[in-house]
């Protein structure tokens, strides 16, 4: 099978590479970043632009089986006309270069996000749509252009994982992995005793290649771990692990609500809407249709997933010194480097 990735050089692309790659599936990548992995170069067909560009997009789909659409501008990124430039422009692009080349199916991952703050838990694919900030919003709108080129006759199935994590994740998990590491307070919203689900990468990649292959074009699914307990839980089980005097400094979030938000408004916090909104709440869906349609059966814990992710930190930490704007490399702690030299 011939599959097509856009963002490959991404977290979730690099990882669906190597497990296709292991079964003997072709792979072709575009990505605006380099894969940056010897194994992957050698064997991904690579190109290098931008998902919004009709020929690159065209060329990524060209003969495909399926197409992974996994690029995206993330809610740390600059201005909401570019977020949705490329999260739905950049969706709208591939859709139609995808039918004008016969691909037989469209995976689309979307984020739950799309369901902003909701008081009913589990979440069920379902629920209303009302996205957390400019990357949810953008992310509803990109939904909506997949259905509308289902509508069309194209096969598109769309997956809203939660956060995912694994090797190779930093991100907003380096910030929070830097300070267990060096032993500071780490500050939550809140109390902690909200349940808040992750997803290890592993598990998300197995999601997909059912996607791909099972008879469920059309469908919307949540992927979520299915082992998972409070923040407070989980965080002082990973600070356990680590072996860190680090210890939980709970915030009151109707305080530190609006000075983040000025932070964030201010382009100097690495956290956007969807994190500080989000994070003192319960945050948890429903992955039943996942598990029956799919076999979906995530392997690792909300735990498990995040000592995965920081023993994986600890052993590259040094290669990890540039900033940016992606799943795969360290986020500019802004305004928050101040409250780490005071914690």
């Amino acid at each position: 099978m011939r599959w097509a990735i856009s963002g490959g050089a991404g977290f979730l692309g690099l990882h669906l590479a190597r497990r296709l790659l292991g079964r003997g599936d072709a792979v072709r990548s575009l990505d605006v970043a380099p894969l940056a992995d010897e194994g992957l170069e050698r064997e991904v067909e690579e190109l290098r632009g931008d998902v919004r560009d009709p020929r690159l997009a065209g060329a990524l789909v060209d003969g495909a089986d399926v197409l992974l659409h996994a690029a995206a501008a993330l809610p740390i990124r600059a201005s909401r006309e570019e977020i949705f430039s490329i999260n739905l422009g950049g969706t709208e692009t591939l859709l139609a270069a995808a039918r004008a080349a016969g691909v037989r199916r469209v995976v689309f991952v979307s984020s739950t996000a799309v369901y902003g703050v909701p008081e009913v838990h589990p979440i069920a694919e379902d629920a209303p749509l009302s996205g957390v900030g400019h990357y949810g919003a953008s992310k509803i709108a990109a939904e909506e252009a997949c259905r509308r080129a289902a509508r069309e006759g194209l096969e598109v199935v769309i997956v809203r994982p939660k956060t995912f994590l694994g090797p190779e994740r930093l991100g907003v998990f380096e910030i929070l992995f830097s300070w267990i590491r060096e032993g500071r307070r780490i500050p939550i919203l809140g109390d902690g005793r909200n349940r808040y689900q992750l997803l290890a990468v592993e598990d998300l990649v197995g999601a997909v290649l059912a996607t791909a292959e099972r008879d469920v074009a059309g469908e919307t699914f949540n992927v979520g771990a299915t082992r998972f307990a409070t923040v407070r839980a989980d965080l002082e089980a990973l600070i356990a692990h680590a072996r860190s005097p680090s210890r939980l400094r709970p915030v009151p979030p109707r305080l530190a609500e609006p000075a983040l938000r000025a932070l964030e408004r201010l382009r100097i916090s690495p956290l956007a809407e969807w994190h500080y909104r989000t994070a003192h709440r319960d945050s948890f869906v429903d992955v039943s249709k996942a598990e029956r349609l799919l076999g979906f059966s995530p392997r690792l814990s909300n735990e498990e997933a995040l000592r995965e992710t920081y023993d994986w930190y600890l052993d590259h930490r040094d290669g990890s010194a540039t900033t940016g704007v992606t799943h795969r490399v360290p986020w500019s702690q802004g305004a928050l480097g101040l409250l780490r030299r005071l914690s």
